[in-house]
């Protein structure tokens, strides 16, 4: 009989969640945990095929229940669901009205804005010499990033800030859907811009989103915006502190693989997939069963809760090698799943990637002999993303 556990992370829990995984998926990859902690059960799969399949299969593992393990997550929300939270057919159409704004070529048109943005605040660490690297950029950097796709306006981006930092913190502590306070700022914020933004439409995903049509020809509803701009600050902060950071780390255990990059950066772009798939800031995600399902001869039933490891999923041997666990920059990747797959692959992917080479870059021209002290590091509460708070950063180690 496995021995195998799977016990929700936090905290210094985060620091290594790896051995947990490995045996999961070795000798219990379809896990039945019989309690959630509030008297409900869910089931975790740890396997790559397994969770690929899941994630691809929105009308069998469904979102619309909510992404947590706890079962009162709708009640809890007290809105019309957010994109995260949909399915298809009604996911797919506001979808297509949303990465209008986040194609390749547009993205790419934000190189000179972020790079300038880095490099003001690399040239800052370098001053002082050594820093918490997650202060003074790995947090601002994606704060600055949704803000202006979002359409923000200058002048109002120290509050923004505000309220992007303790949304982001909530979200990590598990608790976004009881920080009413919080979520009701943001929401009254931006009820406003979106209302500017109806009278004045810009270039930026809000206006974009009020000029478009659903498929039944009806206007996207101020609800549906809400949901966008909530999904947008929690979704594209805290993942992306999480690939930086995690990063940084791997880069200072691996300092061969960091001479690769600094010999041949034009390696750092496909380098980047390597590291979303090791980091996987999104450990995992619930969906809910919309029909008995049975995976390798367990049977998951209706209406419960799945968990699906991401992260143990990007570290299965059975896809990706025997040295899975370790970082090859120049590793071959067919497809991971640390962005999602799929109905549900993440809307900010290029955003996000671009975040993670031009930081790189940077990093390896400016600082090519940083160092970080991954154990001197502290990192999130909360159950679902694994992101340092605080890293400690030297420039010339």
């Amino acid at each position: 009989m496995s021995t195998a556990i799977f016990e929700p992370c936090g905290g210094e829990r985060w620091r290594n969640p790896f051995p947990m995984y490995k045996q999961l998926r070795d000798e219990d990859p379809v896990h039945h945990v019989l309690d959630n902690g509030a008297g409900q059960d869910y089931y975790v799969l740890s396997r790559f095929n397994h969770v690929f399949e899941a994630v691809v299969d929105s009308a069998t593992f469904s979102s619309a229940a909510g992404l947590t393990v706890n079962y009162d997550d709708m009640d809890k929300l007290g809105l019309e669901s957010p994109i995260v939270m949909m399915d298809p057919p009604e996911h797919t159409d506001l979808r297509k009205l949303a990465v209008k704004r986040f194609t390749p070529k547009q993205v790419r048109e934000l190189d000179s804005m972020v790079r300038a943005f880095v490099v003001e605040r690399i040239d800052a660490i370098r001053e002082m010499g050594n820093a918490d690297i997650v202060a003074e950029l790995l947090k601002p950097l994606p704060s600055f990033v949704v803000a202006h796709s979002l359409g923000v306006p200058a002048e109002d981006r120290h509050r923004f800030d505000t309220w992007t930092h303790a949304t982001v913190d909530a979200n990590a502590e598990g608790s976004l859907l009881d920080a009413n306070a919080v979520v009701a700022d943001l929401f009254g914020f931006f009820a406003r811009l979106i209302e500017k933004r109806r009278a004045e439409p810009r270039d930026d995903m809000l206006s974009a989103l009020i000029l478009g049509r659903l498929k039944t020809g009806e206007e996207v509803s101020m609800a549906k915006l809400l949901g966008m701009a909530f999904t947008m600050v929690t979704g594209g902060n805290d993942t992306v502190t999480g690939l930086l950071g995690g990063t940084l780390e791997i880069l200072t255990r691996y300092p061969e693989q960091r001479a690769r990059l600094i010999e041949d950066p034009s390696a750092i772009p496909a380098a980047i997939e390597e590291f979303l798939r090791l980091t996987s800031p999104v450990q995992g995600l619930t969906r809910t069963t919309t029909r008995d399902v049975e995976i390798d001869g367990h049977v998951i039933p209706e209406g419960r809760k799945a968990m699906l490891l991401y992260a143990s999923a990007n570290r299965d041997e059975r896809e990706f090698g025997a040295d899975a666990e370790a970082c090859n920059v120049s590793r071959k990747i067919r497809r991971h799943i640390a962005l999602g797959y799929g109905p549900h692959h993440c809307i900010g992917a290029a955003l996000a990637r671009l975040q993670g080479r031009i930081t790189l870059e940077e990093l390896l021209t400016r600082c090519p002999d940083f160092a970080v002290d991954a154990d001197a590091g502290t990192y999130a509460t909360g159950a679902y993303t694994r992101r340092f708070t605080t890293l400690p950063f030297v420039a010339q180690a």
